[in-house]
């Protein structure tokens, strides 16, 4: 009797063995899973990584590029501003010396005319660069300003004939002023 309790015994024991073998193999199996998983999720964190430090670079960069463009703009406002105000200071010039002309032209015409001789050209006849147009606005779409500017006459032949002193009448000057285009292409508001 004894003999079969030391059996049972045993029996229970290799049962329990059994049981924690089984338990230790599920675990020890879990564990391997969950290795696996915690070595693709730190190969997966080091990607991560990696593609923040590549977006961080790209930041900089754009942010170095639109720098350097606030720079370009910046310079580019500094540029337009000084050649504005080199633009006023040679028209204020230029009407200044079409001021002096003026007089002068009209003093030796009148000599001129004493003594029988015809009227020296105007200045629009002799070269069409010299003659200056009425001011006319211009707007400054890059810095909102209105600046005034004169600019060369270009002949124009707006079917109305001229005066007997050779300059065009008042009407001809009305309409011109109402068209008035710089260069040839870009049409500017009165």
């Amino acid at each position: 009797m004894a003999d079969e309790q030391e059996i049972m015994c045993k029996l229970e024991s290799i049962k329990e063995i059994r049981n924690k073998t089984l338990q230790m193999e599920k675990i020890k199996a879990r564990l391997k899973a969950e290795f696996e998983a915690l070595e693709s999720e730190e190969r997966h964190l080091k990607e991560y990584k990696q593609e923040m430090d590549l977006l961080l670079q790209e930041k900089m960069a754009h942010v170095e590029e639109l720098r350097l463009i606030h720079a370009d703009i910046n310079v580019m406002e500094n540029t337009i501003k000084q050649s504005e105000n080199d633009l006023n200071k040679l028209l204020e010039s230029t009407r200044r010396l079409h001021e002096e002309y003026k007089p002068l032209k009209e003093h030796v015409d009148a000599l001129r005319m004493t003594l029988g001789l015809q009227r020296l050209p105007d200045l629009c006849e002799e070269e069409e660069k010299l003659s200056l147009e009425p001011v006319c606005p211009v707007t400054n779409k890059y810095i909102g300003m209105h600046q005034y500017a004169r600019f060369a006459k270009q002949k124009v032949d707006l079917g109305i004939p001229k005066s007997p002193k050779g300059n065009r009448t008042n009407e001809t000057q009305k309409t011109a002023e109402q068209s008035v285009t710089f260069s040839n292409t870009i049409p500017v508001e009165l």
